[in-house]
């Protein structure tokens, strides 16, 4: 793998043809040491944010030794890369066949579940075990977050009775799982959501040993700039304090995106300009997906030896298919005088990404080059997070 300084030392030294995937592996041990050092309890890394194995092999290394995995393939490919890690299957449907490999192959003893249907499945699958942690999934708002994830999955805290007790019956360690939607973007998400699940404990009657926030932990992004991580870890530890549940209770979170969305940027080139419109060698089928699909917005920057002296207008972009899909309305803030042959950098994409990226149309290959200047943003370095604490203030 190629090492630079800079993106902007990339671009004007090598002027590359296609997509350049920068890494940040500083960024990535600052995120993990956040969370393992500050959060009050035990963190998770979803897999499914980035898989990519040498961030997988960072966070290992700073500390993070959980890992929730949602498929077949995420276990093996954190069971292949991290023998010693502890894997924690928590999507609420799987296959029969999937359960039985996770706990007989890769030594798999937590399940995540949302209906009585999957505790069976979970129990024939692993034959009986006496030594699951089984986590019940609870549906919480999402109206704190960007993105929903209040529809799919758990099952409503009135009718969770039946299920807790039953699962109870069968787990060496129970718990309640939940997930307050992608980017939630107050501490409140999780105030809420924790007072659902006290009311779970309470009509069901049972003894709970493991409560899991789920993921949402937000990072920051043009228009979402959240509050400092420390307001969340405190409301949630005032919360997990007290819920009625047992004197030895574990407290899990499953972040993702806060973990690797500064880990990785991308450069792309301009290759035609239209009007507001800048064509691209990236798009919705490659890194840019959530740019194009859900309406995200990305920061952006020109890469110039010399800074240009125009204002900032609002551009969208089109990615290289031929797809009319292959548009991301942005607004993206970038000089008014801005051509083809330009590069863009576009930051915090570790998180959903390369994760998404496709091969449709003949593109979707980008080179990976390390470079050791800071990501575009960061909620991690003390100017940031005191500008966020000053804003929280006002």
């Amino acid at each position: 793998m190629h090492k630079h300084h800079s993106a902007l030392g990339l671009a004007t030294a090598h002027r590359p043809v296609n997509p350049v995937t920068l890494i940040r592996p500083h960024a990535a041990r600052r995120a993990a040491r956040f969370f393992v050092e500050k959060f009050p309890g035990k963190t998770l890394y979803a897999v499914k944010a980035n898989p990519s194995p040498d961030l997988l092999r960072i966070l290992w290394e700073s500390g993070v030794t959980h890992y929730d995995v949602a498929s077949i393939a995420e276990v093996r490919l954190v069971r292949e890369t991290l023998p010693g890690a502890v894997l924690c299957f928590m999507h609420p449907v799987k296959a029969e066949e999937a359960i039985a490999e996770a706990y007989f192959t890769h030594g798999v003893r937590t399940f995540s579940l949302d209906s009585m249907e999957e505790l069976h499945k979970v129990s024939r699958a692993t034959k009986g075990a006496p030594d699951l942690t089984l986590c019940v999934r609870l549906r919480v708002s999402s109206e704190h977050s960007k993105l929903s994830l209040a529809s799919k999955f758990g099952i409503a805290p009135g009718e969770a009775k039946e299920l807790l007790f039953a699962a109870r019956q069968v787990a060496d360690a129970l718990g309640i799982c939940f997930h307050v939607g992608s980017q939630a973007m107050t501490p409140d998400a999780y105030a809420q959501a924790m007072e659902r699940v006290r009311q779970a404990i309470v009509d069901a009657a049972v003894t709970v040993d493991v409560i899991d926030v789920g993921g949402g932990f937000p990072s920051s992004y043009p228009g979402m700039e959240p509050p400092p991580l420390e307001l969340y870890f405190e409301t949630i530890h005032r919360a997990f304090e007290s819920l009625p549940v047992s004197y030895s209770a574990e407290l899990w979170a499953e972040p993702g995106r806060a973990l690797c969305a500064e880990y990785s940027s991308l450069v792309v080139r301009v290759e035609k300009r239209r009007g507001d419109e800048l064509y691209i060698n990236d798009g919705a089928y490659g890194a840019l997906f959530d740019a194009a699909h859900v309406g995200w917005r990305f920061p952006v920057s020109l890469l110039r030896e010399l800074d240009s002296r125009a204002k900032d207008m609002a551009f969208s972009f089109y990615g290289p298919t031929c797809d009319d899909l292959d548009h991301m309305t942005g607004p993206f803030m970038l000089p008014a005088d801005v051509q083809a042959g330009d590069y863009l950098e576009i930051g915090m994409l570790g998180a959903y990404g390369c994760a998404m990226r496709t091969g449709f149309n003949g593109f979707g290959k980008a080179e990976v080059v390390e470079v050791t200047d800071e990501p575009m943003v960061s909620l991690y370095t003390a100017t940031e997070r005191e500008v966020a604490s000053n804003v929280v203030k006002l």
